[in-house]
C-alpha cells in the first residue's frame, strides 16, 4: 500500500550511524514500513485486529493512536484496544457511539508514573494487566499492531498512518456539544515540567494570567488532569475544571471558543473540537518540537493537507490579551 517509504525523521536519527550500521537502520525501518503494509491488508480481510497498549502520553494517544483506530473504525474494522481508561470520552464517533469493539481498560496511573512517547513503565499491577492482554492478542491469530515496541512506534507506526493516510478525526464537539460556541476560553494550567524547557518554554503566573483573561469571556474554563494541572480557587466566572473525567474536558472545549496552552499535546484538542488554539511559550522562540507537532497536525481530521485552525502563538502576556482582544 505504501509505494513510496517516508522516512519522516529517520534521516535525521541516522545520522549518528556511518556505513553498514546506517544501512541496517535504514533497511530496518523499511522493512518496519511493509510489515505494516502486509498486517493492514490482513486486518482489512479479516475486518478485526487488536492495537495497544497505549500507556503514554496524552499528544501521543491524540496525534498517534485515536486517528488511526478511527480510520479503522470507519473500515468496519472489530477493534480489540487496550489502553488508558481515562481515554475512553474520546473513542467514539459523532453520535457518541463507541468505537472499539472489545475495550480492555488500564487504570489511571499517572499520578504514580509520569508518562513517557508509549514507552511508560506502568506500575506493576498495570504491567501484569498489559501482559495478559498481549498475551491473548498474540494467540488470537488476528493482526496486533503491537504499539509498545518501541521501535515499530517510534520509527515506523507514527509515520506510517500518515502514508495512506490511515487516519481520521471524528468531530467530536459534536458528540459533546453541538451547539453554537459561548464566549468562553479554556485553559490549561500546566504543572508538569514547571521549569524551562525547549518545548514547552517556561513557567506562566496561571492565577494572574486566568483573572487578566476574565473580562474578555463570559467563561474561563481551568481544565486539566490533575496530576499535570496546577489547581486554582474558583472566582467570578472561572470554573475549575481540573479532572480526569475527559467527557468535562471535551464537553467544556467543545463550548468554547479559544484554547489556551503551553506546548503539549493538548493543542489536539482544537482539531478535535473544532476550537482554535493559542500556545503560550515563555521564552524566545523557536519552541523545540514544534516541526513534529505541526507535521502530525493536518492528519489528525484525516485530510492530511491543513488543519481546521492553524496554531496561533503568544510569547508575553500583553501577545495573549491582544490575541484575545481582535
Amino acid at each position: 500500500m505504501a509505494d513510496k517509504i517516508e522516512y519522516s525523521d529517520h534521516e535525521h536519527f541516522a545520522k549518528q550511524y556511518s556505513g553498514f550500521a546506517k544501512w541496517k537502520f535504514l533497511w530496518k525501518v523499511k522493512r518496519g514500513f511493509r510489515a505494516a503494509d502486509a498486517r493492514l491488508k490482513e486486518t482489512l480481510a479479516k475486518k478485526e485486529c487488536y492495537y495497544g497498549p497505549f500507556k503514554g502520553e496524552f499528544g501521543h494517544f491524540l496525534a498517534h493512536t485515536l486517528p488511526f483506530l478511527a480510520w479503522l473504525h470507519r473500515q468496519g474494522v472489530k477493534i480489540h484496544y487496550c489502553g488508558m481508561e481515562i481515554h475512553k470520552p474520546f473513542l467514539v464517533d459523532e453520535t457518541g457511539s463507541s468505537i472499539i469493539h472489545d475495550y480492555f481498560p488500564l487504570r489511571d496511573f499517572f499520578a504514580e508514573v509520569s508518562p513517557s512517547c508509549n514507552k511508560t513503565v506502568a506500575p506493576a499491577d498495570v504491567e501484569a494487566e498489559i501482559q495478559k492482554w498481549k498475551t491473548q492478542a498474540r494467540d488470537s491469530g488476528l493482526p496486533f499492531y503491537e504499539i509498545d515496541e518501541e521501535f515499530y512506534y517510534w520509527f515506523v507506526h507514527r509515520s506510517w498512518t500518515m502514508i495512506g493516510p490511515y487516519s481520521h478525526g471524528y468531530r467530536l464537539d459534536k458528540a459533546y456539544w453541538n451547539k453554537p460556541k459561548e464566549n468562553s476560553v479554556c485553559v490549561f494550567p500546566r504543572t508538569k515540567g514547571a521549569r524551562f524547557s525547549k518545548n514547552n518554554g517556561g513557567p506562566w503566573d496561571y492565577a494572574d494570567l486566568v483573572k487578566k483573561l476574565s473580562p474578555h469571556f463570559d467563561k474561563v474554563y481551568v481544565c486539566g488532569h490533575p496530576s499535570q494541572v496546577l489547581a486554582m480557587q474558583p472566582e467570578g466566572n472561572i470554573e475549575m475544571c481540573v479532572t480526569a473525567d475527559n467527557a468535562v474536558i471535551l464537553e467544556k472545549c467543545s463550548r468554547s471558543r479559544l484554547i489556551i496552552t503551553q506546548h503539549s499535546g493538548v493543542n489536539n484538542l482544537g482539531e478535535y473540537t473544532d476550537t482554535p488554539v493559542l500556545i503560550i511559550y515563555n521564552g524566545e522562540p523557536p519552541i523545540g518540537s514544534m516541526q513534529n507537532t505541526q507535521r502530525f497536525r493536518p492528519f489528525l481530521t484525516g485530510l492530511g493537507k491543513k488543519e481546521l485552525h492553524p496554531l496561533a502563538f503568544a510569547f508575553s502576556e500583553k501577545e495573549i490579551i491582544d490575541f484575545v482582544c481582535k
